[in-house]
């Protein structure tokens, strides 16, 4: 029997900003007014994204859209 276990990524508002294509405005707006995953704070000027959260919302809106 095989342990896999997926070791969790995180992001910067820059590269959450660039998959988007979104400034950091927006990315603010869509925190605030939607389901979009809010970031971890993990300093007083330091927030990251979780990776499977991110991927999750997206598998969340394509299904919506669907």
């Amino acid at each position: 029997m095989t342990n896999t276990t997926r070791k969790e990524s995180y992001l910067p508002g820059k590269e959450v900003r660039e998959r988007y294509g979104i400034g950091h405005t927006t990315l603010y707006d869509w925190i605030k007014k939607t389901d979009f995953p809010k970031p971890y704070k993990l300093g007083p000027k330091l927030s990251r994204w979780r990776l499977s959260e991110l991927e999750a919302w997206e598998h969340k809106s394509r299904e919506g859209a669907a």
